[in-house]
């Protein structure tokens, strides 16, 4: 089996678009009308889907895709909780919508109503009405709601424990994921999402969450910004800091999608990580939507071919395809041992 462990809805009916647009025209003048809830028929969702990733998903050899609101969308920098708890209910139960839709190609993963410097409990409970009600088997935390100013704590810092026990509790991983950027300096889809990705990686190093928080689990997209590229530096940075060595420290607890969008880069990513550490991915019609390398004439999120190309054993592929993402996911594991997979 081929499980795309991130996939975001990035083609949603223009109804979505129209009720955040609502949403924050409300927030500029309090006189307007409160925004009605979107009404989006399966038809259309089902068209916006066929049409685009779950073709896509099929066209290139795939067979389940985990799956996300739009991360750009996310917008966690809107500072009104009461509107970032409206957005992530209504944008995680189109989610569902769709994995109900399509329940052997999809399993949902939720965005979470974060807002900078905000409490987390409005986090903890949409995380549990996703996982406990829905079905999701997983989340996306946003370590900078700012926007690329960073003013959030480190990932390492108590504030983020209330949720960090709910993952543990539910026994769901996390993809760290940024959404917009509201700093001119960082373009959102290019240094935005690699610094993000990571700075990630050298909080987790800075701090002692995994001895607090054994069984927590992050997935670090985009193949992990420039860690593998900077493994080297980062040993060196966990010695001068006094860490233990980086295989006993997180690489328990941390893993890498293979959202990297070149042969070269797929193939360092495979020879500097575990293969133990690596889930595939493809972030489709994501940063680079339909978009082909001239060199190669294929598409640069077309992921799995890079990987095929790449001499690993049949059971390692099987490893990066499915085995990973079902030991970091189990409740997709789970899910998949009921419909018989």
């Amino acid at each position: 089996m081929i499980i795309d462990c991130h996939g975001h809805y990035t083609t949603t009916p223009p109804e979505l678009d129209k009720f955040r647009s609502a949403q924050l025209a409300r927030l500029a003048d309090s006189s307007l009308p409160e925004p009605v809830e979107p009404v989006i028929s399966d038809e259309a969702i089902r068209k916006s889907v066929e049409d685009n990733q779950l073709r896509v998903l099929r066209e290139r050899g795939g067979d389940l895709m985990i799956f996300s609101p739009k991360a750009s969308a996310m917008a966690h920098h809107v500072e009104d909780p009461g509107i970032a708890r409206t957005w992530a209910r209504v944008s995680n139960n189109l989610i569902y919508r769709v994995v109900e839709m399509f329940p052997e190609n999809f399993a949902g993963v939720c965005q979470l109503p974060q807002t900078p410097g905000g409490l987390l409990s409005d986090s903890v409970e949409e995380l549990r009405r996703c996982v406990e009600e829905l079905g999701f088997v997983g989340c996306n935390v946003n370590p900078d709601p700012s926007g690329g100013f960073w003013s959030s704590k480190p990932l390492y810092d108590e504030y983020w424990y209330p949720l960090y026990e709910a993952m543990v509790d539910l026994d769901v991983p996390a993809m760290v994921h940024v959404s917009g950027s509201c700093n001119s300096n960082h373009y959102a889809l290019g240094p935005h999402y690699l610094n993000a990705d990571t700075t990630a990686f050298m909080q987790f190093i800075e701090g002692d969450l995994f001895e607090r928080f054994p069984s927590l689990r992050f997935v670090i997209p985009h193949g992990g910004g420039a860690v593998p590229y900077h493994w080297g530096r980062f040993q060196g940075l966990a010695e001068r800091l006094k860490r233990p060595p980086l295989g006993e420290h997180v690489m328990y607890n941390v893993f890498f999608d293979t959202c990297v969008y070149n042969q070269v880069g797929i193939e360092l990513l495979l020879k500097v990580v575990d293969l133990d550490n690596i889930l595939f991915a493809s972030e489709m019609l994501g940063a680079v939507p339909n978009i082909k390398d001239p060199a190669t004439g294929q598409f640069w999120d077309d992921t799995k071919k890079y990987i095929d190309s790449v001499d690993l054993s049949d059971l390692d592929k099987h490893r990066v395809y499915e085995a990973n993402v079902r030991r970091v996911y189990p409740r997709l594991d789970a899910r998949l041992k009921s419909q018989g997979r």
